[in-house]
């Protein structure tokens, strides 16, 4: 089985960008344009506390006709953070993030955050390990 570890490891950028809850929202979307990503971890002494995402951007500033300068964080951040573990499989998260309407998990060990798995990256890995196995059966019947 495809674990979230093995997904991680096979990333090509392993940088988990993060930001504080006290950070303007004009800093987050820049950050997010800037490393061309689609949401950040929110912490605040090490601990996840939330996670921003460009739909909670769309739907908490621009639909809101709120400032992207004065606004924070915290104020549009998802407060209620649901993680994985290194050890859950592909499967597992991709039927969470399917109902859950998810397009990102972080990955968290020991209670300390070690990663952020999209829904790409996921694909990405499910689609390699069909490959690796295709590959398998054709050396198989071959020989």
């Amino acid at each position: 089985m495809l674990t979230v570890a093995h997904v991680l490891q096979e990333k090509v950028e392993h940088t988990t960008y993060t930001i504080s809850p006290d950070a303007t929202v004009l800093e987050a979307i820049s950050l997010m344009a800037d490393k061309g990503i689609g949401a950040l971890i929110v912490v605040e002494e090490e601990n996840v506390i939330g996670i921003l995402s460009e739909r909670d951007y769309a739907r908490k500033v621009a639909l809101m006709e709120r400032s992207s300068y004065d606004t924070c964080v915290s104020d549009i951040m998802t407060h209620k953070v649901i993680t994985v573990d290194p050890k859950n499989t592909v499967d597992e998260c991709l039927k969470l993030m399917t109902n859950r309407h998810l397009r990102h998990l972080p990955v968290l060990e020991n209670g300390k955050l070690i990663g952020l798995v999209s829904i790409g990256d996921l694909v990405k890995g499910i689609i390699q390990e069909q490959q690796n196995l295709i590959e398998q059966l054709q050396n198989y019947i071959s020989n």
